[in-house]
Formats: structure tokens, C-alpha cells, sequence
């Protein structure tokens, strides 16, 4: 029996064997090497998801402060606010419910001490300080009332 045509039909099939291992071989990193690509970029949006979250979780702290009664009537202060009086509902029947009452006047707040000029302004003229701050009466040197800076932080 002649061993060539048993060894002719074999190179084919071991052929294909050997394609279709290497093939899958190289499917199977390629697809490895995807599945590590998006490990990392996975692994890198949770990273940032908890610095976005610490962030936003901060900013809140920060509105839940301003947003306490004590903290808003300070500001209401600040600007000029007072409590209001006693309130007065109007019925539909054009009635008035409560007795109305007007809110007190606001406390005189006294502006912060200044260091004295060198020399007294002359009678009739407006006050100032060197620096141009607005002198303790709290206007300007053409005599408008002077804008207060606000003391709230970052705002």
C-alpha cells in the first residue's frame, strides 16, 4: 500500500484544524484585550463619579448652611430686613382676620471705626478718608450713599 494518498487526504483536514486554533487564538485576544480596555476606562468613570459625587455632596453642605433660619436672618439683616409685624389675612368676603401691625424700625447698625485723616475736611465739604473709602457717615465724596460689600463668602 502506498502511504502517499492517506498522507494527501490528512494535509488538508490538519491544515484546517491548525487555521481554525489559530484563528480562535487570535479572536480570543483580541477580545481580552477589548474586555482590559474597558476595565480601565470603567475603572476611570467610577474614579470620577466619586469625585463628582464628593464634589456634589460638598456644594450641598454648603446650600444647607446658607439655607439655616439663622444663617438667612443674618443675611436678612445684612440687607436691611426686618421681622415683619403682626400679620392680617383679607376673607373673600372682603373681611379682614388679625390685626395688622407695622414692623419695627431697623436697628441702627454702627459702621466699623476708621483711622482719622491727617487733616480735618474743611466745614462744607464732603468727608472722605485718603484711601477714597467713604467716610463714617457712609457716603461717597459726591455725597451718595456709599454700597455696602457683601460678607457672604463666594457670593
Amino acid at each position: 500500500m502506498p502511504a502517499g494518498p492517506s498522507t494527501a487526504a490528512r494535509a488538508p483536514f490538519v491544515l484546517l484544524v491548525v487555521l481554525l486554533l489559530g484563528g480562535g487564538l487570535i479572536t480570543l485576544l483580541l477580545l481580552n484585550s477589548a474586555l482590559n480596555e474597558g476595565s480601565f476606562e470603567l475603572s476611570e468613570l467610577k474614579k470620577r463619579t466619586t469625585e463628582l459625587t464628593d464634589e456634589q455632596q460638598a456644594l450641598q453642605r454648603d446650600v444647607d448652611a446658607s439655607s439655616e433660619p439663622d444663617a438667612l436672618a443674618r443675611r436678612a439683616r445684612e440687607l436691611g430686613m426686618v421681622p415683619g409685624g403682626g400679620p392680617a389675612f383679607l376673607n373673600p368676603d372682603g373681611t379682614i382676620w388679625g390685626v395688622p401691625s407695622k414692623a419695627p424700625p431697623a436697628p441702627v447698625i454702627a459702621p466699623p471705626p476708621t483711622t482719622p485723616a491727617a487733616d480735618p475736611p474743611a466745614a462744607g465739604t464732603p468727608a472722605s478718608t485718603p484711601t477714597g473709602t467713604p467716610a463714617p457717615g457712609g457716603s461717597t465724596a459726591s455725597g451718595t450713599p456709599a454700597a455696602q460689600p457683601s460678607t457672604s463668602p463666594g457670593r
